[in-house]
């Protein structure tokens, strides 16, 4: 079985309407990072120096010494940056999501005291600031349990959200598997939040950005000036704010560092930004727990049966009959590559599509042949298939009078006689009337083009019928 786990679908072509308190058009996260104290340092037992977010230009680790400079500056963000914004957002009443890591939460008393009196939301950003991707799962497993002990010893009370960032390709289904968090932030992948299923677990995930994000004053492309920082801002909460106006309320991420957007020219477009957020009206500023807890009371997580998980037996009894007499169809369908994106009526209809496409001119024939005439004699006899009596009822082909059943009869004869296969239309697309119009235009056809005209005619009423199956 090849199953592709990648979720390119998420909402599709119509994501739900947020909802947000107060008929709120976008809610806006302001995310800030401790980091502080818990980056890669030989003081803390790592092999290297830190090399990353910082206003060090093309910095690197150096192993086995300390980096001075790269100290000073993340020495900053807690000493000078972190007590800089927290006067900024308290005096503005602004709600902040503290990203924590543990050890760095450890280290600063003062700023953890600081951020309970001002009501902050404070959730884990992993043990330590480092790099996961080459950790084995175990060894993260492990970590995640000790940021989880080390946080909830630090600040009194357990992470009930998760954001590692430098994550691994486990880290999302490990923090999930724990049980522990209402959210986990590691993904950026969408502007609501949503469910994923791990195990006998339904897990909120928030997703994070790194666009709207002032790590881009330490990365190449990006801002030099807070007024770039400002604009970029704006530019994405006016976008969201008009989409919340037409009925897609969405949700805004902002992540902020305190040695990066703590220095007073970044933190300039910050609070020109903020400034206009709150003048606009219309904005839940919210921590990701008050969201997490709207979408689970007004989005709470339904589970279906996913045609990318099923059985071989399961699919084909689901999907065998949605090409005419032909399960071929879905057992050849189910061995394709298979995912998340194929759990719907749109996803189904591709691979069974595909399936048809590629069969032997012979075979798809034998497929056309399966199809009953229209009105014709098994339709008389009650012999149809349900979907097929369905079909050709929604057009008035079941009521038909006398002279209208031997119009159909003569032309289907006429069809048959030319072409060799029944005359084959999407009854859905059509009426009676357009129906005979076709009969007549398509007996004009040359047998080749008939032939490709009747198969995507076979692949358009499989498509009516999985909607109907996904409704």
């Amino acid at each position: 079985m090849n199953r592709y786990p990648r979720d390119m679908r998420g909402y599709g072509p119509t994501p739900p309407d947020a909802g947000w308190p107060g008929g709120a058009k976008v809610a806006v996260s302001i995310v800030l990072n401790y980091e502080e104290g818990g980056e890669n340092n030989i003081l803390h037992g790592d092999a290297a120096s830190e090399a990353f977010l910082s206003d060090i230009n093309g910095a690197g680790m150096w192993p086995g010494q300390r980096h001075w400079n790269m100290e000073s500056i993340y020495e900053y963000g807690a000493r000078a940056g972190f007590w800089r914004l927290h006067r900024l957002f308290t005096a503005m009443d602004i709600p902040v999501t503290i990203f924590g890591v543990a050890t760095a939460l450890a280290r600063n008393p003062e700023q953890v005291a600081g951020m309970k009196a001002a009501g902050w939301e404070i959730a884990s950003h992993g043990l330590k600031w480092v790099e996961h991707k080459d950790m084995p799962e175990e060894e993260e497993r492990h970590q995640i349990a000790e940021a989880i002990r080390l946080h909830t010893e630090v600040t009194g009370e357990p992470p009930r959200g998760w954001y590692t960032g430098r994550c691994s390709a486990n880290t999302v289904r490990l923090t999930a598997e724990t049980g522990a968090f209402d959210w986990i932030s590691d993904t950026y992948d969408d502007d609501l939040p949503y469910w994923i299923e791990v195990g006998a677990r339904d897990q909120l995930v928030i997703p994070y950005t790194l666009e709207a994000n002032d790590m881009r004053f330490a990365t190449s492309p990006g801002y030099i000036e807070g007024e770039m920082f400002f604009q970029y801002l704006k530019d994405s909460f006016d976008t969201l704010y008009r989409e919340g106006v037409e009925g897609g309320a969405k949700m805004f991420s902002i992540g902020l560092h305190n040695r990066l957007i703590g220095r007073p020219g970044k933190m300039a477009g910050l609070r020109r930004f903020l400034d206009y957020a709150q003048a606009k009206g219309g904005v839940w500023f919210a921590t990701r727990g008050e969201i997490a807890a709207h979408w689970a009371a007004h989005h709470p997580h339904h589970r279906f049966e996913r045609p990318s998980q099923m059985s071989k037996d399961r699919f084909v009894e689901r999907f065998g009959a949605i090409y005419e007499h032909s399960p071929w169809i879905a057992e050849r369908a189910w061995e394709m590559e298979l995912g998340p994106a194929h759990d719907c009526a749109e996803g189904v209809a591709s691979v069974l599509a595909r399936a048809f496409r590629t069969a032997s001119d012979d075979e798809r024939l034998a497929l056309l042949k399966a199809h009953p005439d229209l009105a014709g004699k098994l339709a008389q006899a009650k012999r149809l298939t349900a979907d097929s009596t369905a079909e050709q009822a929604s057009a008035g082909l079941d009521a038909l009078t006398d002279t209208e059943r031997e119009s159909f009869e003569a032309l289907n004869t006429e069809y048959v006689g030319k072409f060799g296969f029944p005359f084959i239309i999407a009854v859905k697309d059509n009426t009676k009337s357009t129906i005979v119009e076709a009969f007549y235009r398509r007996l004009a056809n040359s047998r080749d083009a008939e032939f490709a005209e009747a198969c995507r005619q076979v692949e358009r009423i499989g498509w009516h019928r999985l909607q109907d199956q996904f409704k």
